[in-house]
């Protein structure tokens, strides 16, 4: 009997950190490429952009990502804001702080999605699995 041969159109498995990109709260989820799909994990407080090091360290290092992924709020037309400027700048210090692939996720209408989804308001983090689920759609 031949032995099972992975598809070279499927993706390795891959764990993958979300963020959703905030100047006061970022939220962020775990994603995975096996089953594409992703869970909500913190809310962290940020300072003009800046998120709880601290606590992006400790979350990089218990799921040992081999990607982040950071939404990327574009205007409904999809034209760049000055919110966007900021994300992609976060982006970079996320690579450069972490040493792995970084990758923009247009997010329009996924905090539009959580806030329906979780009226309660805690929606930061479910925004970003928002985005990790909409970048694990769009896998080969």
């Amino acid at each position: 009997m031949p032995s099972p041969q992975i598809s070279p159109s499927r993706p390795p498995h891959q764990v993958v950190l979300a963020i959703d990109f905030g100047l006061r709260r970022m939220g962020v989820a775990a994603g995975q490429t096996v089953t594409r799909t992703a869970h909500p994990i913190a809310a962290l407080r940020a300072r003009a952009g800046q998120p709880d090091w601290p606590d992006l360290n400790a979350i990089v290092q218990q799921w040992q990502p081999e990607r982040l992924l950071v939404g990327l709020p574009l205007n409904m037309d999809g034209t760049e804001s000055e919110m966007s400027g900021r994300a992609r700048h976060f982006a970079g210090l996320l690579q450069e702080r972490y040493a792995r692939p970084v990758e923009l996720v247009d997010e329009r209408l996924t905090t539009i999605e959580a806030k329906r989804a979780s009226p309660s308001g805690d929606h930061d983090a479910l925004a970003a699995g928002l985005i990790a689920e909409t970048w694990l759609r769009e896998l080969p």
